[in-house]
């Protein structure tokens, strides 16, 4: 099955770099989207908060950049344990 997301997105919050139990660094965000799309055949204004996360040397670099940058990312979905809210992992960016 397929569970590949291209987001374009801006960085709204950023929360601390923090590390697993394994060492590796892993950082949470949030993203806010905004975009107009076409749906049954009429264009729609779209909008999306989405809870995000990264590890290793992109959570790094992502902890770097300034909240309210644009970026496009890719990555997959995923519910984490005892949630009901679906997560972006983050795998590339791009700044846009």
């Amino acid at each position: 099955m397929e569970n590949h997301v291209v987001l374009s997105a801006c960085i709204e919050e950023l929360q601390a770099l923090r590390y697993t139990p394994a060492g590796l660094p892993a950082l949470d965000l949030r993203l806010v989207h905004e975009s107009s799309q076409m749906e049954a055949g009429v264009p729609r204004k779209v909008s999306a908060a989405v809870k995000a996360v990264a590890f290793g040397a992109l959570a790094e670099r992502l902890a770097r950049q300034a909240p309210g940058s644009s970026w496009s990312f890719q990555g997959f979905l995923a519910t984490p344990r005892n949630s009901k809210t679906v997560v972006l992992h983050i795998q590339d960016i791009q700044q846009n």
